[in-house]
């Protein structure tokens, strides 16, 4: 067994019900999520949730707050690894998703209710929930 860590974020803008995230998308499988990846080395959870949001979506962004850790197994050949992902909910302070890397196919601003449709986990329906509460009491 294996412990692996990440960190992403959920990049929102507007309020209420005008509320939208950004989701990353895979044409390949049809998965949808919000951007996150492993750290450098020698990097902070934050810096890595701030470095994986700008290269996945092209966007930058800044922190508002944490908004929880999510975990989840899976199998690689011969081990199982328990991954724990640090999510923060975060702002847009330039860029645009045209300027995404590779990773994904489709980077788009959706509205919370699509988003909520979108989504491919339950884990990431959770962290939607944390974002929009997070965005709220930030307001």
């Amino acid at each position: 067994m294996r412990t692996t860590t990440a960190a992403g974020g959920v990049v929102t803008r507007g309020a209420g019900d005008d509320l939208e995230v950004v989701l990353t998308g895979r044409t390949s499988d049809g998965t949808w999520v919000f951007p996150k990846g492993t750290p450098d080395a020698g990097e902070s959870i934050e810096e890595t949730a701030l470095r994986e949001v700008r290269e996945e979506t092209g966007l930058d962004v800044s922190i508002v707050a944490p908004i929880g850790v999510t975990d989840y197994w899976f199998a690689v050949p011969g081990e199982r690894v328990h991954k724990f992902v640090h999510f923060f909910l975060m702002r847009p302070e330039g860029g645009d998703v045209s300027r995404h890397d590779h990773e994904y196919d489709d980077v788009r601003w959706v509205s919370a209710g699509d988003a909520r449709r979108m989504l491919s986990y339950e884990t990431y329906r959770e962290m939607l929930d944390r974002a929009i509460e997070a965005a709220r009491a930030a307001a």
